[in-house]
């Protein structure tokens, strides 16, 4: 298995690993542009989608952090992105290159002031699982079997300039502006802040798993603050498979996704505070077939000025209601009091055609995520306006910042139902709940 000796801390080596990485992105484009003489646009820039893909997740992986991170939203993306990243990006949900065993060492003493082995019984340096932020350590102490998750050196202080770095990057494919942007780098920023602060995840995953103990078929492993820091937590080892490589069949399909669903519907309606990093990474399903929620580090409160509007808004009488979707949606910055009139006809149209569809099953008794032509039509959508040349021209930042982790957490639940192939969800289960 491939480990990390060292991992660039400093601003300059970040940067340096970065700007090398700009130069491969610029020969491939040099490339791109030689290619389209002998292939067809399509495959000269699918080329260059893979390789820029892959030499930009090489840099970002060896970077760690909310470098890698970025990449890790970004793969969730898969409306919008180009499928060269989205597979490739894909792999920082759980699949990243670990700390090597010295490294391992090194960096827990620095955070817990002992070794591993001077606080466990047991303590296996070899990670079991790596990702973006920290990678986890199986351990023992006093028989029990404990997932020790340790933080990766220098994330926590390297936040904001290496969003700084990444910022061009991401902008360039998404294919946003750079014009009124700050404000949800911010967001992403205070968010990535929090989820390096392991005294918090460790509130935040008690205070959830708590007020979540009552939904059916849902697990939570069990926290250990005595031998947890601000950049290291444990918690009890959950035995199971993760969501991708479990193999579901019709009637653990609706039993897993009915426990999802209701585990996001409860957490987003009555607790107004949401677990918003849905990928398959962070769930696990168990031997008796119930799903293991893990990984609470990312947290999204939706206050009531955002959540009355955006619920408001997905609701079929407003999306039938001219005046009344107008209204909502000037009300969520999607549309602005300075907006030409060529503008707002066209957002209007624009947010309407694509909420319509995102707010298909929500507006359902029960709905199937199975089925096919849904998802094909939410791509489609994204395909068609990240296609379209009216849209560059025009300033397409809009929306509140709650709109970023608010729809990341929708597009995530969303996917992952229809990884589970759930036919017969019922939408509103959470109120009985």
């Amino acid at each position: 298995m491939e480990t990390i000796d060292n991992i660039p801390i400093s601003k300059i080596k970040r940067a340096s690993k970065l700007v090398g990485t700009g130069a491969k992105v610029g020969v491939n484009y040099l490339k791109y542009y030689g290619s389209k003489l002998v292939k067809s646009e399509e495959e000269a820039k699918l080329t260059l989608d893979k390789n820029n893909a892959e030499d930009i997740y090489n840099s970002l992986k060896q970077l760690k952090g909310s470098a890698l991170k970025v990449a890790q939203m970004l793969s969730m993306e898969k409306s919008i992105m180009p499928a060269a990243y989205v597979e490739k990006f894909s792999l920082s949900q759980f699949s990243v290159p670990p700390l090597s065993p010295p490294l391992v060492n090194k960096t827990f003493k620095s955070y817990f002031g002992k070794t591993p082995n001077e606080i466990f019984d047991e303590f296996n340096t070899t990670s079991n699982n790596a990702a973006s932020i920290g990678q986890v350590h199986r351990a023992k102490k006093n028989g029990n079997e404990l997932a020790v998750k340790i933080q990766y050196p220098g994330v926590a202080e390297s936040i904001s300039s290496d969003l700084k770095m990444v910022k061009p990057i991401a902008l360039k494919i998404l294919n946003i502006s750079p014009k009124d942007s700050e404000k949800y780098f911010k967001e992403v920023e205070d968010k990535l802040i929090e989820e390096t602060d392991y005294v918090l995840e460790l509130k935040q995953s008690q205070e959830i798993s708590n007020a979540c103990k009552s939904i059916p078929n849902l697990l939570f492993p069990k926290y250990y603050e005595e031998f947890s820091s601000d950049r290291i937590i444990t918690m009890d080892w959950m035995n199971g498979k993760h969501l991708s490589e479990y193999t579901f069949n019709e009637a653990n399909s609706n039993k897993i996704g009915q426990a999802l669903w209701d585990f996001y519907m409860y957490q987003i309606h009555k607790l107004n505070k949401v677990h918003a990093d849905p990928h398959p990474g962070n769930f696990m399903i168990s031997a008796d077939e119930k799903l293991i929620a893990l990984d609470f580090g990312c947290m999204k409160t939706i206050p009531k000025e955002f959540y009355t509007p955006y619920f408001e808004l997905t609701q079929s009488e407003t999306l039938n209601d001219k005046k009344l979707f107008e209204a909502k949606i000037l009300e969520l910055e999607i549309i602005k009091a300075t907006d030409t009139e060529e503008e707002k006809s066209f957002f209007t149209e624009m947010f309407h055609e694509l909420l319509t569809a995102f707010a298909t099953p929500l507006n359902a008794d029960y709905f199937d995520f199975s089925d096919s032509d849904f998802f094909l039509k939410i791509a489609q959508l994204g395909e068609k306006y990240t296609k379209n040349t009216e849209l560059r021209k025009m300033d397409a930042n809009r929306g509140s910042k709650h709109f970023i982790y608010v729809n990341r957490t929708f597009f995530g639940l969303y996917n992952l139902m229809h990884m589970i192939q759930s036919k017969n969800i019922k939408i509103n289960n959470y109120k009985s709940l």
